[in-house]
């Protein structure tokens, strides 16, 4: 699989990475429903067989039970290990309520438990999920470069800030990558933020390609309808109406680049937001065993001029920004 090299990094990462979100499961905030462990875990070996180098998950998804997860199936794969990335700043406390720190005591103590879940000894890119409470950046990224000095990360990422929320962090650290939402129904980022990070040498790894699921190619209103009452989409606007309709009528546009290529609508999607010079990789999430063989292909996808312009004239007449 094509490689990167991420942002001031010495690592070079495949295109497609996997994502752990989902494999936290259910019963938790932000959950996707029941999960089994044992799915996820052979899950992650297709990944990392078919080419991925690295994973993305987070202290918070499943309040520990994704890093958990990953540990065990770093344990039980032979081989080179894949780099391992996970994000801090989500909390939770014993009735699965979670807070948001970016207390420097408190990220230490984070990095520590991550490690320990994992089974590592250090975390390859540790990053702050979100820049909240705002007024503690400084905080948090100054424990961030102390724990990179110490040798417990390699490298300092954030997720989910602004171009002005990262210049701050600049001003005391440098910032090896920028992990925002980014798919063909949230561009916003295109505006500021991707030619920000390209000027500044950030590497860019984009989470939720293909919109959580909703531009695979597989996701039906039989499907929406019956997701369990703990999956946090239920309530997202993109699948609901008015939007449900549009993004539907969308997905059969991809289908139909994807087919030539005997490729899916979500390599198509997932392809779009690597055409994006600024982009370095994508996080593409699996559950399942047989779920690569769905996305793989998005690595090698090169879509055509012609190709873009007609997915960009949909956005236009349906005002996708």
């Amino acid at each position: 699989m094509q490689t990167r090299r991420l942002g001031d990094s010495d690592m070079e990462i495949t295109v497609l990475g996997f994502g752990a979100w989902a494999i936290g499961g259910g019963n938790w905030q932000f959950g996707w429903g029941s999960q089994d462990d044992q799915d996820s875990i052979r899950a992650i070996h297709e990944g990392l067989d078919g080419g991925m180098n690295w994973i993305d998950t987070a202290a918070v998804y499943g309040l520990g039970r994704s890093e958990e997860v990953v540990g065990k199936a770093l344990a039980e794969r032979k081989g080179e290990p894949p780099l391992i990335f996970t994000k801090c700043s989500m909390r939770w406390d014993d009735n699965r309520q979670i807070r948001r720190s970016l207390n420097g005591a408190s990220i230490r103590e984070e990095c520590e438990s991550s490690l320990r879940r994992l089974g590592v000894d250090v975390i390859d890119l540790y990053q702050i999920h979100w820049p909240i409470p705002d007024e503690d950046i400084e905080e948090g990224w100054a424990a961030m470069a102390t724990l990179q000095q110490q040798g417990k990360v390699r490298y300092l990422g954030v997720s989910n800030f602004s171009v002005a929320q990262m210049r701050r962090a600049q001003a005391i650290a440098p910032i090896t990558s920028l992990q925002p939402p980014y798919h063909l129904l949230r561009r916003d980022i295109e505006a500021e933020l991707l030619p920000y990070c390209r000027e500044q040498g950030i590497g860019v790894i984009v989470y939720s390609p293909m919109a959580s699921g909703l531009l695979t190619g597989a996701m039906t209103r039989e499907r929406i309808a019956a997701f369990e009452p703990d999956d946090w989409r239920r309530e997202n606007d993109n699948y609901q109406e008015p939007k449900l309709t549009r993004n539907l009528e969308l997905v059969e546009l991809l289908k139909a680049i994807a087919a030539p290529r005997d490729a899916t609508a979500g390599e198509v999607a997932v392809a779009w937001t690597l055409r994006n010079p600024a982009v370095t990789a994508a996080i593409v999430g699996l559950r399942k065993p047989g779920q690569a063989a769905g996305v793989l292909k998005a690595a090698a996808i090169s879509i055509t001029n012609a190709e873009a312009e007609e997915i960009e004239a949909f956005c236009r007449r349906h005002g996708i920004v």
